[in-house]
């Protein structure tokens, strides 16, 4: 065993205490070495968002950690749940009138109010995949529209009709006295609307998969609940699912605990087992409100990735994930500088400690070698500062920090630049605002400038740094140095926190710092 495998099994990385259920549920693999199936869900009823991403990713994350562990084959499916009846119209798309005209029939038969898809449901799923895509996962998608329709369910629908009664003994104990009227398992599809049907059933022949049921005309039915002329209840379905497909791992939020228990029920009925499964806590958005496909409420992956980078979505994705947390363009920043700080503790790691950080997860273990020498918060400031700046003007500033830097020797800093440029212009200018010092601000301002003017030329970021601390500490006092820090943000880069201050002027340079503080003592 490698020594990479041993500290794999002592490894309090969640990936791993993931991946070891497996190993606990497979001992000796699966039968006739078939692989171990992780699956994610999507239901396409509106544009996916980071959430859904996010189950895919971090279903992904167990299943590298699983490979590390062992070398049982494994596969990860992604299910979209595009036979569900769409129930609303979202606000976040167009032609809301049109869609209105299908509620109640499947997904995968609504038009496309994009008209780009031969389906509502095949729209969504096209924009998920790419993004899946983009991101180089491994994954088979899997739609339940082609599985029904195709007959490949058609088996599993059989077992359940001949389990009707039993399954409705776990379902109606849970329900409303109204719903239980007309709970039933199957869901049959209107012969004469198209309309996915929330009525009784009543099973005629289960070998058969024949059911009768009242239409919505009033007449009673009888016709096969197989190939896509009916779906089951979502419970019930994903039960199904784990049993027909053979899942061994899913994770899903904590809002489906209860659903994730009937569900376990219901596929011990049917001859299976539930999946091992993690149970995370929800993203919200700014108000602390639960993110929604339907709302839109929710970041887009295209929304992320226009003001950072891929690896930055997946360290913020990766972290805490029974932790309920925020998700909303604000956190970005911090999340980019977060993941190189990782990143730069990575190579001086010991393995144990190396399989701990997000990085290794991030990277499958291959983490790239290139170094950062600004933080993106203190490329934000510099950005800030200089207002409408192009690129090349940035990496004029950077010179002054980073000696005998190009874009081409920091490709990746290059790369962060835009993304700066691109957040400063959208988020951070608009919000800037430089305040007039009070007076004893003023004179900390006066006395930093002659200190700064008394620098010799080759004065490192370290040094500046001295000075702001000895300027702060004889005028606030050492107790008050925080007032003195955000004076120096408030009246000099206009916003009320900033980066370590000798770092800025280094990058910034000294003599265009003096005139920042010309400029502020102007406002006295």
């Amino acid at each position: 065993m490698t020594d990479l495998r041993t500290a794999a099994l002592e490894s309090k990385a969640w990936p791993f205490e993931e991946a070891r259920k497996l190993l606990a549920r497979w001992p000796e693999g699966k039968p006739g070495g078939a692989p171990i199936l992780f699956e994610t869900g999507y239901g396409p009823s509106g544009l996916p968002h980071i959430g859904t991403f996010m189950e895919v990713m971090r279903t992904t994350l167990v299943r590298r950690a699983f490979a590390t562990l062992s070398d049982a084959p494994t596969r990860l499916v992604a299910f979209s749940d595009d036979m569900d009846g769409m129930r609303k119209v979202p606000d976040n798309v167009p032609n809301g009138a049109m869609l209105a005209e299908h509620l109640g029939k499947p997904l995968s038969r609504v038009p496309d109010p994009f008209g780009t898809h031969d389906s509502f449901a095949a729209h969504n799923n096209a924009r998920l995949r790419a993004f899946l895509d983009r991101f180089e996962f491994e994954y088979e998608f899997v739609s339940a529209a082609d599985q029904y329709s195709g007959g490949r369910f058609d088996d599993a629908l059989k077992v359940v009709l001949r389990n009707f009664d039993a399954i409705q003994g776990v379902m109606l104990p849970t329900l409303r006295a109204e719903r239980r009227a007309t709970y039933s398992p199957v869901l049959p599809i209107s012969p004469t609307t198209g309309v996915v049907l929330q009525v009784p059933v009543e099973v005629v022949d289960a070998d058969a998969g024949r059911i009768a049921f009242v239409d919505e005309s009033g007449e009673r039915v009888v016709q096969s609940a197989l190939g896509g002329l009916a779906k089951l209840q979502w419970k019930v379905d994903w039960a199904m699912r784990w049993v027909a497909l053979g899942v061994d791992y899913e994770m899903y939020g904590k809002d489906l605990i209860d659903s994730g228990v009937q569900s376990g029920r219901i596929a011990r009925i049917l001859g299976g087992r539930p999946p091992e499964a993690l149970i995370y806590e929800m993203f919200l958005d700014e108000r602390g409100e639960k993110i929604s496909k339907s709302k839109g409420n929710g970041l887009s992956i295209d929304e992320w990735l226009t003001y950072g980078p891929d690896e930055s979505l997946g360290f913020y994705i990766y972290r805490e994930p029974r932790k309920a947390k925020s998700l909303h363009l604000g956190l970005i920043p911090r999340a980019i500088d977060d993941y190189w700080q990782f990143r730069a503790a990575w190579p001086t790691q010991e393995p144990k400690e190396r399989l701990g950080n997000p990085v290794h997860h991030i990277h499958d273990g291959h983490v790239p070698t290139e170094t950062l020498p600004v933080s993106f918060g203190l490329l934000l400031n510099l950005v800030g500062v200089l207002g409408n700046a192009s690129r090349e003007q940035v990496w004029g500033y950077l010179a002054n920090y980073v000696p005998d830097a190009t874009a081409a020797s920091h490709p990746e800093l290059d790369r962060l630049i835009g993304y700066a440029l691109a957040y400063a212009r959208d988020f951070v200018a608009p919000t800037l605002s430089r305040r007039a010092p009070d007076e004893r601000e003023a004179d900390a301002l006066r006395q930093f400038d002659d200190e700064l003017a008394a620098l010799p030329a080759d004065a490192s970021a370290e040094d500046i740094q001295n000075l702001v601390y000895e300027t702060g500490k004889a005028v606030f006092g050492k107790e008050a140095l925080r007032d003195w820090f955000r004076a120096l943000y408030e009246t000099l880069l206009g916003t009320s926190q900033g980066p370590r201050m000798g770092s800025f002027v280094a990058l910034y340079g000294v003599e265009n710092t003096r005139a920042l503080i010309a400029e502020a003592l102007g406002r006295v």
